[in-house]
């Protein structure tokens, strides 16, 4: 386990995400955003995240307060959270937290908004998922990262999209190659949508979406032709669309393969709750199984 590159990639998700926080739901910016700024439709502050972090690091305080994880666990800590700050989830997860809120057992709540909104294709599962990758093993990763994400998307695609970037992070934290991690993460993907668009990523133009299956050929596409963490985050964040999310994915993914020392000096300084975000990798880190 590196654990530079460990603590990378949960520090790194949150970068990509403040970063990304003032520009989505917006058109590609005229001019490359490069630092952090405030602003955008939730008009945050200079270096404030959004639920992405919120809920990875609901995530990671479950896998280090259970010894791995446990879905009940972690559905109450989305609910502490949403609760706290409901302006930046998605719908999906408003949905499903809703109802658990008002009573409704977590894996009956995600059929349940599933069904009534004709679908839980969407990303919120892949943004936060990237702890489940530095906890587990490759061995053990797709099996924890389909769990972690029926919590709130019962639509099993929104779990393969997860678990082919959580397969990437936890070779790529253990010391695998890129390229190695790619292909063992397209060789466990049953998504034939999902293996199709990643096999050949060039083939298809980046989209910031928020449908699962394009937003990760998005984050992975811009983070397998990036030549550093910086160039990956800005060329993720400046697309516009769901930026705070293929922000926060290729975030996780740089933070993994090129550690914690490569993030931006300015970018770390702006970090809302810094030293909180940095503890709690660390403590992942420092739990997570070989």
């Amino acid at each position: 386990m590196h654990k530079m590159r460990a603590v990378g990639a949960l520090v790194g998700l949150a970068i990509g995400d403040a970063l990304g926080a003032p520009l989505e739901g917006l058109p590609p910016a005229p001019f490359s955003v490069t630092e952090m700024v405030r602003g955008g439709i939730h008009d945050v502050d200079i270096g404030q995240y959004t639920d992405d972090t919120l809920q990875a690091s609901a995530l990671a305080e479950t896998l280090i307060e259970c010894g791995g994880l446990d879905p009940a666990d972690f559905s109450r800590r989305l609910v502490r959270v949403y609760r706290a700050h409901p302006e930046f989830f998605g719908p999906t997860s408003r949905a499903v937290l809703d109802l658990v809120d008002e009573g409704v057992a977590p894996t009956v709540a995600a059929r349940m908004a599933h069904e009534a909104r004709g679908g839980s294709r969407s990303n919120g599962s892949v943004m936060r998922g990237i702890p489940v990758g530095i906890f587990y093993p490759p061995g053990e990763v797709r099996e924890a990262s389909l769990a972690a994400s029926r919590v709130t998307h019962f639509d099993p695609v929104a779990g393969e999209a997860s678990a082919f970037v959580n397969r990437m992070v936890s070779g790529i934290c253990r010391g695998e190659e890129v390229g190695g991690a790619f292909g063992a993460a397209l060789a466990a993907c049953e998504d034939p949508e999902l293996h199709d668009l990643l096999d050949d990523y060039r083939a298809y133009p980046p989209e910031p979406s928020l449908n699962a299956v394009l937003c990760t050929h998005c984050a992975v596409r811009v983070f397998m032709d990036a030549p550093s963490f910086r160039e990956a985050v800005v060329t993720a964040v400046n697309l516009g669309g769901d930026a705070d999310t293929v922000g926060a994915i290729v975030g996780g993914l740089a933070g993994a393969r090129y550690g914690c020392e490569a993030i931006p000096a300015s970018w770390l300084a702006a970090l809302r709750d810094r030293e909180e975000i940095v503890d709690l990798a660390r403590r992942l880190a420092g739990v997570s199984r070989l």
